[in-house]
């Protein structure tokens, strides 16, 4: 998820125009992800934000200005979300429509803050703390261009461009992974022996083989 975070840091302090005059960053984070109608910085303009990095990092998007269209996209993340996951909040009550969306960092020492890196905090793209019992949910989004299966064999310890595409694979096929940072780790040889397990015929050796590579394809091409 670094490259999530990187081009939302890259952003940090975009701050609205008091008065009639517009910040055109702001504006712009709509009209390039793909969101119509907007044509002013005083609108909510957190999930906008949150399309334009994803849009910029070549991942899946809402195209939408509401926050709570992000609890549709990516793969859900029940447990241990990771610093670029996609952190969705309730605003006012749980049942309302209205939400908050932005970038997760990591939680406070007591568990009881969130750290979000978002747009329209403050009025601009920054850092904040929520409260952790307005979160609705995490979701880990995926690659919106085609995934590239590397050549086997990977296994534990692994290291390089070849692991990362594994790890890529991995998440968008729904066998979590964590980040894809390149490494062949426990978390990773343990989504590979998931994914072997669902096969009902492979070794679940969680090793990258031939055959794993090819039940992985057939898993991503369903």
């Amino acid at each position: 998820m670094s490259s999530i975070l990187q081009i939302a840091m890259g952003e940090l302090g975009q701050r609205e125009i008091v008065g009639e005059i517009d910040n055109p960053r702001i504006v712009n984070y709509a009209v390039e992800s793909g969101i119509a109608g907007v044509s002013n910085d005083d609108i909510a303009w957190c999930s906008n934000f949150v399309n334009w990095v994803a849009f910029k990092a070549d991942l899946k998007r809402t195209n939408k200005a509401n926050a709570r269209s992000w609890l549709l996209v990516g793969q859900k993340v029940d447990e241990a979300p990771e610093p670029g996951d996609v952190v969705i909040f309730w605003r006012e009550k749980p049942e309302s429509w209205k939400g908050h969306v932005g970038f997760f960092l990591g939680f406070s020492k007591n568990g009881s803050r969130v750290y979000c890196l978002g747009g329209n905090q403050g009025n601009s793209v920054s850092i904040s703390a929520y409260p952790a019992e307005t979160i609705l949910g995490f979701r880990r989004l995926q690659q919106l261009s085609i995934i590239k299966l590397p050549n086997p064999i990977l296994k534990l310890k692994d290291k390089g461009e070849s692991v990362i595409q594994l790890q890529d694979a991995l998440n968008a096929a729904g066998f979590n992974c964590g980040t894809s940072d390149g490494y062949f780790g426990d978390r990773t040889m343990t989504a590979v022996k998931l994914l072997q397990s669902q096969s009902g015929h492979l070794a679940i050796d969680g090793v990258y083989g031939k055959k794993t590579k090819d039940y992985l394809f057939s898993v991503l091409n369903a």
